[in-house]
């Protein structure tokens, strides 16, 4: 049947796939952190002190002082291609784009900054995405990372009159796919290294205590996670927690901690991986590989290496693939 010359023009109908990840400043510098700072900081997910009692403490105090050390921090891992956290995740992207083929379109997002996930959905609307997968990049639930992920894009859905189709990616701590491929690289890269380390240290991104009394699963998944890795790897592991701020309790052992005290336990040589990580960004490359180490062997360490997340390397890339087109049954045919 011919449409009326009036009609609108018909997209084709196509599926999408939006990966999700954190978020990263615009450039290594004071006024774009600061402004990546806000918006973060400003995240209710994120900080969950009521606004009128934050806000004058986050725009008086922590946005006058913090964005400058960040931005030293940044400009220590930032790459002719930008921040590590974008260029990793736009190669995911690309690469994922071209296992699955032109049935699909992939792109990806970031929740803070840029891409924004508004501009990210439309533009895929606009391309005749009427089935969404949103696939927010962390292997643990956390209302921090994946809700918050997960809201931004619902919010902008809900001021469309036409919506598509709308599936998210569960987290995948303990999918026999994940843990395969952490065992397989982390593996290699262990028997890569010119030393035997002595211990293996599993960082993850810390959370506030109280996220865990409150009935977040994330500090559970965590444990799951370092269990089942350090069984397939067939060696004992140890797990702590990263990037804390501010004065309330955290969960615990943090990693710095732990860094300057294995030394004088006898622990000299050791290895740190962070499995809740799917990219490499600032908290791996600055705060573990370099200020970790130099935290290590100033404790009297003698032997270092941190070993890079999955990121678009082809044992990550094959795990993501299968997690990604399990999801896409019914909807695309993989292949």
């Amino acid at each position: 049947m011919s449409l009326p010359p009036s009609h609108p023009p018909i997209k084709p109908r196509r599926v999408g796939v939006m990966l999700i990840n954190l978020g990263t400043p615009d450039a290594p510098d004071t006024k774009s952190v600061r402004r990546y700072l806000g918006e973060f900081l400003s995240d209710r997910r994120v900080v969950e002190i009521p606004a009128p009692l934050w806000q004058p403490i986050l725009r008086g105090f922590i946005l006058n002082t913090r964005p400058q050390r960040s931005a030293e921090a940044y400009r220590a891992v930032w790459s002719d291609e930008g921040s590590p956290l974008a260029a990793i995740t736009r190669r995911q992207a690309e690469a994922l784009q071209a296992r699955l083929g032109e049935g699909v379109l992939v792109d990806w997002a970031m929740r803070y900054g840029r891409p924004a996930i508004t501009d990210m959905l439309n533009r895929m609307l606009a391309a005749g995405c009427d089935r969404l997968l949103l696939a927010p990049l962390y292997p643990q639930y956390c209302a921090a990372t994946t809700a918050t992920a997960n809201d931004k894009a619902f919010a902008a859905l809900r001021a469309l009159r036409w919506q598509p189709a709308v599936r998210t990616l569960p987290p995948y701590y303990d999918d026999p796919l994940h843990i395969a491929a952490l065992a397989a690289d982390i593996g290699a890269g262990l028997a890569g290294l010119a030393f035997e380390p002595q211990a293996l240290l599993v960082s993850f991104h810390g959370m506030p205590a109280r996220t865990l009394e409150l009935g977040d699963p994330y500090h559970c998944q965590c444990q799951k996670t370092a269990r089942l890795l350090g069984e397939a790897l067939g060696r004992p592991v140890t797990v702590t927690f990263q990037s804390r701020f501010g004065p309330a309790k955290w969960l615990e052992p943090a990693t710095d901690d732990t860094l300057a005290a294995l030394p004088g336990q006898g622990v000299k040589r050791i290895a740190v991986v962070a499995p809740g990580f799917s990219a490499d960004c600032l908290e791996t490359l600055e705060e573990v590989a370099i200020r970790g180490r130099e935290t290590f062997l100033e404790a009297g360490g003698t032997d270092f290496a941190y070993l890079p997340c999955l990121n678009d390397r082809p044992t990550g890339m094959d795990m993501l693939e299968a997690l990604i087109a399990r999801e896409l049954q019914g909807w695309h045919q993989a292949g």
